[in-house]
């Protein structure tokens, strides 16, 4: 493995502190201008594999959200189907009200 900016972000660095160069031998930091002591590279490799079995644990969110219809519809239909608390649904239809579709 090698340095990564996801593995310096997840030990809480902003990208504006660092700055990453890959000169063909591998991916190495340039610049370093965080006021926080510069972390080692198995630091680094290690934040990264955190990073990455979180993110391949919720893949299957990245692949559902795509094919989800849009969060209004979905909301719509709960309001049309009487499932929101009265105050919401109350709430849902003074807006409606409020700009009727004609």
């Amino acid at each position: 493995m090698a340095i990564t900016s996801k593995g310096l972000q997840r030990l809480g660095f902003d990208r504006s502190e660092f700055v990453l160069e890959d000169a063909g031998s591998g991916i190495y930091i340039k610049e370093w201008t965080s006021a926080q002591p510069q972390p080692s590279e198995a630091e680094i490799e290690s934040a990264h594999a955190e990073w990455q079995a979180e993110y391949d644990s919720t893949e299957y969110q990245r692949l559902r959200a795509p094919e989800y219809p849009p969060i209004g519809d979905q909301l719509d239909a709960l309001f049309h189907a009487g499932v929101f608390p009265a105050d919401m649904a109350a709430q849902l239809q003074a807006v409606k009200d409020k700009y009727p579709n004609d």
